[in-house]
């Protein structure tokens, strides 16, 4: 699959060795298409991790994208080097004049904080706000789809019990849904947070349609009917061994953490876990690149001017 990064990105040659085609400019700008411009703002700590994982993914299509990543002006990394994201990074102010076709916005471990304590968080506000009309489609993650939620409906989180952290069963609900196409009817996805959306929270709204859930990790997959909203509250584009560092972080830490739920043989931590959500993953990412950008986006953002009715019901 064509996908068009800058050539020194770290995760560039790991993706080779994937025999994944990472295309350079010279040749994309031979190719006689229009790409599609994606946008991933990354509030994850570490950064080239989350952007190798995401890449990977999106690797999966046909389609010719051009990817950039975004930060928060509001925020300094203190886990990812200064020169690599001030090489490869922008800020809002610099992207906000322009139109994408995607934006994906990743998790973040802030998520037992109040969403106004979050440093960035009015930043982040202005991001949401300006994509109802500058981005066709945007894939909200984990924290990330909490934020959203709140930021556009209005719809708050609640603390769990303890942290869920593992790999659960989600079956599908909505069948019908392109986001769901290829899918069996129960799937596994890592999930990694210590907050929740509610149904219950979600029903009023009737322009936002539940995709999938599971018994334990609650609710899965929303999406707006337009699509151009879609939330995951797992991790899908985790890769095998993110559960286990996490615990083994959480553990250095003193968290006395339990160990991931459905990961580890027998549940031993010192176990080779096991990649069970990858089939899925790949077509969840393509089905959204497909269905709800692809299909949708128009081809010249000149022409048109989208309106923010996702955002007001």
């Amino acid at each position: 699959m064509p996908i068009k990064i800058d050539k020194s990105l770290p995760a560039v040659e790991i993706l080779r060795t994937e025999n994944i085609f990472v295309m350079d400019d010279n040749r994309a700008q031979h190719q006689d298409i229009r790409p599609l411009n994606i946008l991933i703002l990354n509030l994850m700590p570490q950064k080239i991790v989350t952007e190798t994982q995401l890449l990977r993914l999106l690797a999966n299509t046909p389609l010719q994208l051009e990817i950039e990543f975004l930060h928060m002006a509001s925020h300094r990394s203190k886990t990812t080097n200064a020169s690599h994201m001030e090489e490869f990074y922008k800020t809002f102010e610099q992207v906000k004049h322009r139109f994408f076709d995607g934006l994906i916005v990743t998790g973040a471990p802030v998520e037992n904080l109040p969403f106004e304590e979050v440093d960035y968080w009015q930043e982040l506000e202005e991001v949401f706000e300006w994509s109802n009309s500058h981005v066709y489609s945007t894939l909200h993650i984990c924290w990330g789809a909490q934020a959203g939620l709140y930021a556009r409906h209005g719809i708050g989180k609640y603390s769990k019990e303890r942290k869920l952290s593992g790999v659960y069963h989600q079956e599908v609900i909505k069948v019908d849904s392109p986001l769901m196409r290829g899918f069996d009817d129960v799937f596994s996805a890592p999930h990694s947070r210590y907050t929740e959306v509610r149904e219950e929270d979600i029903a009023p709204f009737a322009n936002l349609e539940i995709l999938s859930s599971g018994e334990d990790v609650g609710l899965s997959i929303i999406a707006s009917k337009d699509l151009r909203e879609v939330y995951s509250f797992g991790h899908l584009e985790y890769d095998r061994d993110t559960l286990s560092k996490e615990y083994q972080r959480d553990v250095l830490a003193g968290k006395n953490p339990h160990v991931p739920e459905n990961y580890f043989k027998k549940d031993d931590p010192t176990t080779r876990p096991a990649l069970t959500w990858n089939l899925p993953a790949a077509q969840f990412f393509n089905n959204w690149i497909n269905y709800a950008v692809y299909q949708e986006t128009p081809y010249d953002w000149n022409m048109v001017e989208l309106s923010s009715q996702s955002a007001s019901l």
